[in-house]
């Protein structure tokens, strides 16, 4: 069960659901926050949406006799709102002791931010990650993908498989807090560890990942649209140069006091060709040069074609289901669920008889998409 919300939650119940959970999303009547037309809404596709007032005693207890037969519960509301409504880690465990109970927060449930309003670029920021992104002038948020996803969706899921292979031996569910701050920070460990060393400063654009080398970085070319370089062993490096025709041009790799030559000459190469001709002059190569695709181009490209990177849905190109499996493939199983779509077929097949849905839906407990009480 998934208690809906916004983001990191949503993008984690697509991700079992597409891998073969069976999940249910739970939603307030009406739906909640959004950030978009429902039926545009991504995140929500793939699983039945049923609409519940969780503030209703008969709403509460609804969820407690749903959750006695589940597996995981998925939430992602302040630290303590599920306490205050019934529905807390000690109300649900009692019905369900083997429940994987996976918390989503962005400060954790605990200390002295936990309370406080958060976003992203907050997480990313009390972490370091933010700090080593961007220009040398200022850091720029990399949308929300590291904190929100990476550090939160991402680290939700692993936390929620780890419990229920840990539940295998041991017979009992367990409270799984995971903070984006958390993830986020797990995130840089590398960067941490060559910080550690010594091969890291603790500058932007100064390092051999944050753009401050000119073979991993990315440069205008000729139209304004942009390549991506990341030649960073020596053989692929000597391809880059050689199919800029600089080879023995150029000074030694890693000679940092070098790297703003560098990157001014390569600069002045690139500019003189469009990014589509790089990107032809290139294909085949071990270069690592590749074209900076916009949005609206990514599902065109050939090799995310080939793969089926992207899938069309109700008319909307978007992305497929990640990672891929042998025997048990998952499968984008159908497009954005509105808020109460599924009421009476997700309760029933839950396992709650015809009468009591309908108890339900007349007093209003429930809602049906598309009906009125």
């Amino acid at each position: 069960m998934e208690l809906s919300g916004l983001g990191p939650v949503p993008y984690a119940g697509m991700l079992l659901a597409e891998l073969g959970a069976d999940v249910l999303r739970v939603d307030r009547p009406g739906g909640g926050r959004v950030l978009m037309p429902a039926d545009r809404e991504l995140l929500h596709r793939s699983r039945p949406c049923a609409a519940v007032d969780l503030k209703h005693p008969d709403g509460r207890d609804l969820v407690l006799r749903l959750l006695a037969d589940a597996d995981v519960l998925v939430e992602g509301l302040r630290p303590g709102v599920t306490e205050r409504l019934g529905l807390g880690p000690d109300d649900a465990l009692a019905r369900n002791p083997r429940l994987v109970y996976a918390r989503m927060t962005g400060w954790g449930q605990a200390g002295p931010r936990a309370a406080e309003a958060g976003h992203d670029i907050n997480y990313l920021g009390l972490t370091g990650a933010l700090h080593a992104v961007g220009p040398a002038e200022r850091p720029v948020p990399p949308l929300n993908i590291a904190a929100d996803f990476g550090g939160g969706s991402l680290f939700l899921v692993v936390g929620v498989l780890a419990a229920l292979l840990e539940r295998g031996v041991s017979g009992r569910g367990q409270v799984v807090d995971a903070a984006m701050v958390d993830g986020a920070s797990s995130l840089v460990t590398m960067v941490q560890g060559m910080l550690g060393a010594g091969l890291w400063r603790d500058r932007r654009e100064a390092n051999l990942l944050d753009g401050g080398a000119p073979f991993y970085t990315t440069y205008a070319c000729a139209d304004g649209r942009f390549v991506a370089v990341g030649a960073l062993e020596p053989q692929f490096h000597a391809r880059l140069l050689e199919g800029l025709g600089l080879t023995g041009r150029l000074g030694a790799q890693h000679d940092v006091a070098a790297w703003p030559e560098h990157r001014r000459v390569m600069a002045e190469v690139f500019a003189t060709r469009t990014r589509d001709d790089w990107a032809a002059h290139f294909a085949g190569t071990d270069a690592c040069v590749t074209p900076v695709l916009g949005l609206t181009e990514a599902p065109h490209d050939p090799h995310l074609a080939a793969r089926r990177s992207y899938v069309e849905v109700d008319g909307v190109a978007q992305p497929g289901l990640a990672p891929r499996f042998s025997r048990t493939p998952g499968a984008v199983r159908s497009g954005p669920r509105l808020p109460g779509e599924d009421t009476r077929a997700a309760l029933t097949a839950w396992g709650i008889a015809d009468d009591e849905v309908q108890r339900l839906l007349a007093g209003g407990v429930v809602t049906q998409a598309g009906e009125s009480a």
